[in-house]
C-alpha cells in the first residue's frame, strides 16, 4: 500500500477526508449550458476541480431493424492527455469506454429520451441524437460531472430541421427542443472499509476498494447502477449510498433546471 493511501486510511478511520467534507457531501458543483455555438445542445460541467464538456449532435441515419419506428442515441468519450497525464493519446481505452456506457445506459434505461418522435420514415430515416463528452480537468469523479453534463445537454438541445423535399437536414435552423422526458443524475460513492463517501476525489479513487455509481430518475427510482472493481459492500452501505443519491439527485436537478 501507498503512503498515501495509508494516509487517506488513517483518515478515514477518523472518520474524515483529506479536504474536510463529511463522507456525505458532494463538492461545489457549476453548470453551464450553450458553451459549443455548433452543436444542438452542450453543457460544461464542474465538480470541484473535475470539469467535463457534452455536446450534442444530431443527423439522418438508418434505425435498427429491431427498432424501426425509434431514433437512435450513441454516446462517445474521447479522454485527452490535457485532461489528466493517466490519460493517453490513439484509440478509446477502457475508462472511456466505461464512462460513454455508464452515461448511455443511465438515459437509456430512464427513457429520457422519447425515441418514437425521432421517427422521420419507418425503417428508413430517423434521427441519430450523438453525444460527445470530453473531460477538460481530471480530479476524480469524471462520472457523474460526464453524466450531469450529457443530460443537461440533452436538455438544452434543439432539433435542427428537416427538409424532406429536398432530404436535407437544415442546421442552424432550429424548430423544436427535443423530446425528453426525465432526467437521470448519476451519484457514484467510493467504499473503504465499509465506509461509504460520495464523489471522491482523484487521491481517493486510488484508494477506494469498490465504486458504485447510482443513478436515480426524477421519481427517485433507480435507473442504472454500476459497480466497478472487485471490493466487497454490504446491504447496508449500498441502502446508505441509495438514499444519498436520491438526496442529491433532487438538489442536482435544481442546478440543471437553473441553467437552461
Amino acid at each position: 500500500m501507498s503512503f498515501q493511501n495509508k494516509y487517506i486510511f488513517s483518515h478515514f478511520a477518523k472518520g474524515k477526508r483529506l479536504d474536510g467534507r463529511k463522507f456525505d457531501e458532494q463538492r461545489k458543483i457549476e453548470i453551464e449550458t450553450n458553451v459549443i455555438p455548433q452543436a444542438e445542445g452542450s453543457a460544461r460541467v464542474k465538480i470541484g476541480d473535475t470539469e467535463v464538456i457534452a455536446g450534442v449532435k444530431m443527423g439522418m441515419g438508418t434505425p435498427f431493424p429491431d427498432s424501426q419506428e425509434e431514433g437512435v442515441l450513441i454516446v462517445n468519450a474521447e479522454f485527452s492527455p490535457l485532461a489528466s497525464p493517466e490519460f493517453e493519446l490513439g484509440p478509446p481505452r477502457e475508462n472511456s469506454i466505461e464512462l460513454a456506457r455508464v452515461v448511455d445506459r443511465g438515459i437509456r434505461e430512464s427513457k429520457s429520451i422519447d425515441t418514437k418522435k425521432l421517427c422521420v420514415e419507418k425503417g428508413e430515416k430517423v434521427w441519430m441524437v450523438f453525444i460527445d463528452i470530453n473531460p477538460i480537468n481530471h480530479d476524480g469523479n469524471l462520472l457523474d460531472a460526464a453524466g450531469i453534463a450529457a443530460i443537461t445537454a440533452l436538455h438544452s438541445a434543439k432539433m435542427p430541421k428537416y427538409d424532406k423535399k429536398e432530404d436535407k437536414v437544415l442546421y442552424g435552423e432550429d424548430d423544436k427542443p427535443l423530446p425528453i422526458n426525465n432526467m437521470p443524475i448519476p451519484v457514484t460513492f467510493g467504499f473503504i472499509d465499509g465506509k461509504v463517501m460520495v464523489d471522491p476525489r482523484i487521491e481517493e479513487e486510488r484508494a477506494i476498494q469498490t465504486r458504485i455509481t447510482i443513478t436515480t430518475m426524477t421519481n427517485g427510482n433507480i435507473t442504472a447502477l454500476q459497480k466497478a472493481r472487485p471490493g466487497a459492500f454490504t446491504l447496508e452501505s449500498l441502502e446508505e449510498a441509495t438514499d444519498i443519491s436520491i438526496k442529491l439527485g433532487k438538489e442536482i436537478r435544481k442546478l440543471i433546471k437553473k441553467s437552461l
